[in-house]
């Protein structure tokens, strides 16, 4: 299954980063691919599913996903349960960076769903997911480095 791993330094402190990563409903605020995220159901504070819609070259893909979210270890993991894909699973984190920042990391392995054409599809898709996730990425940054918003300093 193919992996893409999107890294990007904020000058946030890991706090302030967490809380914007695991806060998915903001998404659609500050990031353009991203159309909608709701929460459909909780189970506990580590357990929600969510229902999303991207943009992604020019389709729209739509899934529901179930989460785990580890606050104390600033990770959440995610498994898609229904949608556009074949598979799709992975993993937000934030650590501790230099000079009190953090970095964030984006982890996805995914399966197109359709074996005769993965060999040409997957590295297509797999750069596409690359690029929106560094998107993703960037606008969690931006909206860190926001006056008024969690993490300015």
């Amino acid at each position: 299954m193919p992996r893409v791993e999107v890294e990007l330094s904020v000058a946030a402190p890991p706090g302030a980063a967490w809380e914007a990563v695991v806060d998915v409903e903001s998404y659609p605020e500050c990031m353009d691919s991203v159309e909608a995220v709701s929460v459909v159901a909780r189970r506990g504070a580590g357990h929600r599913t969510t229902a999303w819609s991207v943009r992604l070259q020019g389709s729209v893909l739509r899934w529901t996903e179930d989460e785990v979210i580890d606050a104390s270890a600033r990770r959440f993991d995610f498994r898609q349960v229904s949608g556009d894909l074949g598979a799709f699973a992975g993993h937000w984190g934030v650590r501790p960076g230099p000079g009190g920042g953090s970095t964030v990391s984006l982890h996805v392995d995914f399966d197109i769903g359709i074996p005769l054409l993965a060999d040409m599809l997957n590295p297509v898709a797999a750069d596409a997911l690359r690029e929106n996730a560094a998107q993703m990425l960037a606008a969690l940054q931006a909206r860190l480095a926001a006056p008024g918003e969690d993490g300015a300093r």
